[in-house]
């Protein structure tokens, strides 16, 4: 019983906390002029970040890092490789996590962003937004709740 209670417990607060953080991303893309902030695997990064903290997966070096890498290689392949679609995508999410596995920057739900950057056809621009100041949202906010809230070891050092 103690344990469906402390897994439910944190099952609420995972969601709580992914829900506001998704929040706060929604808000800057929907209701200001800033860009946008959300990319679908942001998604399941809520999940590394607020259920499983201190997996090696969801460290700040890795979600930054992972995402910011394979959203590069789908830019690439969208920009310069001349391949039908359907190649371009499994080509470069299998580049990708090459990549972030030998650059020791995993981080699965990244695992995803050439597939949204290619279907998408998004530039460079995607990178900062919302890639790199989604990310830095992303991590500040897991940073603050982990650390200062649940009073976790995150990052894990």
């Amino acid at each position: 019983m103690k344990t469906l209670k402390a897994n439910f417990l944190k099952a609420v607060i995972a969601g709580i906390c992914s829900a506001g953080t998704i929040g706060i991303l929604a808000v800057l893309t929907y209701k200001t002029t800033f860009g946008i902030f959300l990319a679908a695997s942001f998604g399941s990064s809520m999940v590394l970040l607020f259920a499983f903290p201190e997996s090696p997966f969801a460290q700040p070096k890795n979600v930054f890092f992972g995402h910011l890498l394979t959203a590069l290689v789908g830019v690439v392949f969208a920009q310069y490789i001349a391949l039908p679609m359907y190649v371009n995508i499994s080509v470069a999410v299998g580049v990708g996590i090459f990549l972030m596995i030998l650059f020791n920057v995993v981080h699965p739900p990244a695992g995803g962003n050439p597939i949204m950057v290619i279907v998408a056809g998004v530039s460079y621009e995607y990178l900062i937004n919302p890639i790199i100041l989604g990310s830095f949202i992303m991590l500040a906010l897991a940073i603050v709740i982990n650390k200062l809230v649940l009073k976790k070891n995150y990052p894990v050092r």
